[in-house]
Formats: structure tokens, C-alpha cells, sequence
């Protein structure tokens, strides 16, 4: 089992955390964990608390909603590498959609709680991380954009 010292030489590594200054990464190692989920487990439901945030290191994970009439509509799939999950920094604090692995899928999870009181006590902390968890809403709201448009386009 890796340790949080061990998780650190990983973190450093990984594109949402490139470049991040050593005193920042240490802090976030210390809410991070190694997490597995089997396929078709969800890391998060539409509408309960958020408080983490996941960047996955192998596998694939759908990002989900439910639609009346359709049982789910797939917004995205995130694989290795990317990062899910931005709720745990916009209040308040409840998940926007559901993320399900669609295989074995291995991720380090981020506690929110943890990180939100660090980036009380460290700002420059908080805006580093705000401007890269900006970057995944953007990407959310443009995934959700092309599924409106293949929605109501070819009708």
C-alpha cells in the first residue's frame, strides 16, 4: 500500500497538477488517497454531497445525468489522467451529475474538505486551484453543449 509520501513523486506528475509549487503539492497530498472502483460502481450520484474530487490514473468513468423519459445520458467518459469532479470547490457542495466506472478503474481521490479549509489558510493555494478546477467545469459545460445540440439538432 502506498503512503502519502509515496503519493507525492505521483501527484507531481500528473497534467492538472503540473508545475504546481512543492509547498502546494505537499498540502494536497495530505487529502489525497489511492481509491479502486469495478465497473458500473459510481464514484458519485447526482445531488448528493460533493467533497472530493478524483484524478484517474487508469479505466474510464462516464459523467451521467438522468433526463425524465431516458434513463441516463452520457455527457462524457474521462480516462486516464483526467480529473472529475468540481462540485466539492462551488458551493453548495452537491454533485451536478453522476460519475460511474465503466471499467476497473484507479484513481487518487481528493478530499474537499480538506482542501477547501487549506484554501482558506493559503489563498494563493486556492486560486492555483480554482484556475485548474475552471478548466474541468469548462470542459463539462462544453461536453454538455454538444449533447444539447445532437439532442435538438438531429431531431
Amino acid at each position: 500500500m502506498k503512503t502519502i509520501s509515496d503519493l507525492q513523486p505521483i501527484l507531481s506528475e500528473l497534467p492538472f497538477l503540473k508545475g504546481m509549487k512543492p509547498e502546494h503539492l505537499e498540502l494536497m497530498t495530505g487529502c489525497a488517497a489511492n481509491v479502486q472502483f469495478q465497473p458500473d460502481e459510481y464514484l458519485f450520484k447526482e445531488g448528493d454531497e460533493s467533497n472530493a474530487f478524483y484524478i484517474l490514473r487508469s479505466g474510464r468513468v462516464a459523467i451521467e445525468i438522468i433526463a425524465p423519459g431516458v434513463e441516463k445520458i452520457i455527457l462524457q467518459t474521462c480516462g486516464e489522467e483526467e480529473t472529475v469532479g468540481w462540485s466539492w470547490l462551488v458551493g453548495p457542495h452537491g454533485w451536478r451529475y453522476a460519475g460511474r466506472a465503466v471499467t476497473v478503474t484507479r484513481a487518487i481521490l481528493f478530499d474537499g474538505k480538506c482542501l477547501r479549509t487549506k484554501c482558506e489558510e493559503d489563498h494563493d493555494l486556492g486560486y492555483e486551484l480554482f484556475k485548474r478546477v475552471s478548466l474541468v467545469i469548462a470542459s463539462r459545460l462544453e461536453s454538455t453543449r454538444l449533447q444539447l445540440l445532437d439532442l435538438y439538432v438531429n431531431r
